[in-house]
């Protein structure tokens, strides 16, 4: 489960500043919030990218839909995040430019050889990288950590990407083993992806030192925290009916 969340007092009555507007007058933490934020708007910018490509190597139209549907709420959080960071004063564009190689790379790295390795990557790979989102929103004030918890929602993609995976599987057992090693693979490449993020960005890496209210991160905490991250993966691959 990931860390239970710090709530702020949001006192704000009439000219007295929330915590919120406090926390965000401070330009390290304002900093962090919009390397987050632009690194999850980028990454909802590309899950939209990869989806409509995907769509393509649907067997059938009704499935084409289903993933036209999941790209469609992929860019609704995008214009939300972007939106977000305008409200904070800064361009979303630039707030997301320090990411396109790090997310760039990783999909160039994990592109899928047919249809059923996009479901795995777009159920496993992106349910992930959702996990380490909302470690780090933890660390946040309440208003912005709602949005990235929003923002990060399940897309629909559960259900149908389960029935899908499991159907192949009944009807070609040989393909659960081929799919296993691809969703251990996308576990290795989204790790070292979310490494790479943080550990590029003085920001984000300082946030993880001591958020809002929160006290740093030591190494037991961050062995707690892939422990997690471990954990959910083998959920979601057991629910597809695969080996982690």
């Amino acid at each position: 489960m990931p860390p239970e969340p710090v709530e702020l007092s949001l006192a704000g009555h009439g000219d007295v500043p929330s915590a919120v507007d406090v926390a965000l007058q401070d330009p390290a933490y304002r900093a962090a919030v919009v390397d987050l934020l632009g690194a999850i708007a980028y990454g909802e910018f590309s899950a939209f990218e990869r989806l409509a490509d995907d769509a393509k190597l649907a067997p059938e139209m009704a499935d084409k839909a289903e993933l036209a549907r999941m790209a469609a709420t992929e860019f609704g959080h995008f214009e939300r995040l972007s939106e977000r960071l305008s409200e904070l004063g800064a361009d979303p564009y630039v707030a997301m430019a320090p990411f396109r190689t790090a997310f760039d790379d990783f999909h160039s790295r994990t592109a899928p050889a047919d249809w059923l390795e996009g479901l795995v990557k777009a159920y496993v790979g992106d349910g992930l990288a959702a996990d380490f989102y909302r470690e780090i929103a933890a660390f946040l004030d309440a208003s912005t950590r709602d949005l990235i918890i929003e923002s990060l929602s399940d897309s629909g993609q559960s259900r149908f990407v389960v029935d899908r995976v499991r159907r192949a599987i009944e009807t070609d057992h040989r393909v659960g083993g081929r799919l296993a090693l691809w969703g251990r693979r996308l576990m290795g490449e989204a790790l070292t992806q979310a490494q790479r993020v943080a550990a590029e960005r003085d920001a984000l890496s300082a946030l993880l030192a001591g958020g809002v209210d929160r006290p740093a991160m030591d190494l037991a905490a961050i062995g707690r925290l892939f422990t997690r991250l471990t954990e959910n993966h083998s959920q979601r691959m057991d629910a597809l009916g695969l080996a982690a």
